[in-house]
């Protein structure tokens, strides 16, 4: 079971996710152009927008842009990342209800957080406020857990010491059956992303994750110091490598024309 409520596991997280999660590829613009329709008039639907990081792409691309976040903090945060952004629109919603209107968008995306989503009522929702034949698009930026040392030292960390680990990981992999789309079809595609860390800033990446033990935790201390074990052992000039796959995930959840209105 999760220890907290999705909309609100990131509270006490909201300086390090600002600070130390990793942004996605420039590229993924080129294939929304691609693959989507996408161009710089389309309006978009950021559902779980948080702090905005998935957002600004959309942003300095030229879209007009409804955010749309549930958690205080994480949308506060978000306000203040892109305050000098008058295309951006800040809205106190969720997956399940935007408060957007009707057929008001041409593109819905969820960057990072639809493991979290009730899928069925957020489907229905993304039916409502998508126009007809528009995409609703899925990413993740998903941590390599094998296929280097370090990754396979870090990974064995957070299994050792997060709070409830396994349940998160098994949601945030739900989508390698396409699960989240069903009865719709869609599409993936994969592109490489990376961060780089000092010491300071692999702490506050772990620290950003739903599942770490925060300080007067028992599990807290023991963490860091296995951290600082990993990170001596893997740094290069003081740095290590944290390597990504950037999923996306795009599709048509198009209702059949009879009940379409």
């Amino acid at each position: 079971m999760l220890n907290s409520a999705p909309t609100e596991r990131f509270s006490s997280r909201v300086e390090n996710y600002v600070r130390f999660r990793p942004s996605y590829p420039r590229e993924v613009i080129d294939l929304l152009r691609e693959e989507c329709g996408f161009t710089p008039n389309s309006v978009v639907a950021d559902i779980a927008s948080g702090t905005g990081l998935f957002t600004r792409l959309l942003l300095e691309n030229g879209n007009r842009v409804f955010g749309v976040e549930p958690n205080n903090d994480m949308r506060k945060a978000g306000e203040h990342y892109l305050a000098g952004f008058t295309n951006f629109v800040s809205i106190a919603g969720t997956a399940e209800s935007t408060t957007l209107p009707n057929e008001s968008v041409e593109l819905i995306t969820c960057a990072q957080a639809a493991h979290w989503l009730k899928r069925e009522e957020s489907l229905q929702e993304f039916q409502r406020i998508l126009k007809p034949n528009h995409f609703v698009v899925i990413l993740f930026n998903d941590r390599k857990v094998k296929g280097n040392a370090f990754s396979d030292d870090y990974e064995e960390l957070v299994v050792k010491y997060g709070t409830d680990y396994s349940e998160v990981q098994r949601l945030g992999r739900i989508f390698e059956g396409l699960e989240f789309f069903t009865p719709y079809s869609c599409e993936k595609r994969t592109l490489p992303n990376y961060q780089d860390f000092d010491y300071e800033s692999l702490e506050g990446r772990l620290l950003s994750s739903s599942y770490a033990p925060q300080p007067g935790d028992p599990s807290f201390d023991p963490m860091i110091v296995g951290l600082k074990r990993v990170f001596e052992k893997h740094q290069r000039s003081g740095r290590v490598r944290m390597e990504y796959d950037t999923n996306i995930y795009f599709g048509k959840p198009q209702l059949p024309a009879e009940t379409a209105r």
